[in-house]
């Protein structure tokens, strides 16, 4: 029986995979617990799936699965959660960001009887724009979202048995993490470590998918996005009828001329850009209707190492010591 199974999803991270791979066992076996590592490789186009072949020959406690292209972090962390079978699962990036020294703090967290643990990184060495974007949008969320997304708290957690169940019994297909770990509730609790660098290779989050992530949450849950169009248009309506009625009294009373066209081309900027930005909010929710009534599957699996595993400390001591040559 596993007790604990590690998520890994992996996109061109051949760098830095064989350097995680080992920090990642050197942490876990101190915690005599039996585990299992579940690698994801998302369609990476380096060596990375070379690469968990041979980890997945050379340890019988690796697994992975690969898939026929890049479908995105959010599929790789579902097909992790699939494969996962130990008691309890964390999910953590192979690029050394998520620093595996921490593991043994989040499974004794876990004996204490909480469903999640999350370890909530602070901003050391990030550039002060991005800070500030950061926080703002976090606010923004806060407000918006139905459910609470915390500034920080992001995909490396432990989740118990139950809390991953939760989570793979949710049927949507534009998935936002965040906001489902928030979603299914339970026990919850987080403690702060140190902002990392990268070991090796680049990031794969640049400003324009950063963008695109934070619309997703934004959109994911929760319908305010609609609500606030509704209630843009009822203050505009009013303004204008204002407006009018403003106009018709200095006519009547004072005799002035009515204004000419720069009001009125002005009132049709400001209302054109309204509608257009109201009928983007409205196509975004109507593009995700679309794309959840096809019900295509969140991946497709090229590769998988399906082969029985054999979890005792025993097997891992005889993976790690090389055969002896016949004689």
């Amino acid at each position: 029986m596993v007790h604990l199974s590690v998520v890994v999803p992996c996109f061109n991270e051949a760098e830095v995979i064989d350097a995680f791979h080992t920090a990642l066992v050197a942490a876990l076996e101190p915690t005599r617990e039996t585990f299992e590592i579940c690698y994801v490789d998302d369609g990476s186009s380096d060596q990375t799936l070379r690469q968990l072949r041979r980890l997945a020959a050379d340890d019988p406690r690796v697994r992975f699965t690969s898939f026929s292209r890049n479908f995105g972090k959010e599929s790789a962390m579902l097909a992790g959660l699939r494969m996962a079978g130990g008691d309890a699962a964390v999910l953590m990036d192979a690029d050394l960001q998520h620093p595996p020294e921490l593991l043994p703090r989040m499974l004794d967290l876990h004996r204490h009887g909480y469903d999640q643990v999350v370890a909530q990184r602070d901003r050391a060495g990030e550039g002060k724009l991005r800070t500030a974007l950061s926080r703002t949008y976090y606010r923004i969320v806060r407000r918006c979202m139905d459910v609470e997304v915390i500034d920080g708290a992001g995909d490396f957690r432990l989740l118990s048995r139950r809390a991953v169940d939760s989570v793979l019994s949710l049927p949507e297909s534009n998935r936002f993490s965040k906001g489902i770990f928030s979603w299914i509730g339970f026990d919850t609790v987080s403690f702060t470590y140190r902002n990392v660098e990268r070991a090796a290779g680049e990031s794969k989050w640049g400003g324009r998918r950063l963008l695109n992530y934070g619309i997703d949450g934004l959109l994911s849950f929760n319908s305010k996005p609609l609500r606030l169009a509704i209630h843009t248009g009822l203050c505009l309506f009013l303004s204008a009828l204002a407006y009018a009625l403003w106009i018709i009294g200095n006519v009547a009373f004072d005799g002035v001329d009515t204004p000419g066209y720069t009001t009125l081309l002005t009132a049709i900027v400001a209302l054109s850009g309204i509608q257009l930005a109201t009928l983007g909010v409205i196509g975004e929710y109507v593009g995700r209707i679309y794309h959840e009534s096809k019900r295509r599957p969140h991946y497709v699996v090229r590769e998988t190492d399906t082969a029985p595993k054999d979890f005792s400390p025993r097997s891992a001591l005889e993976s790690a010591v090389p055969a002896r040559p016949a004689s």
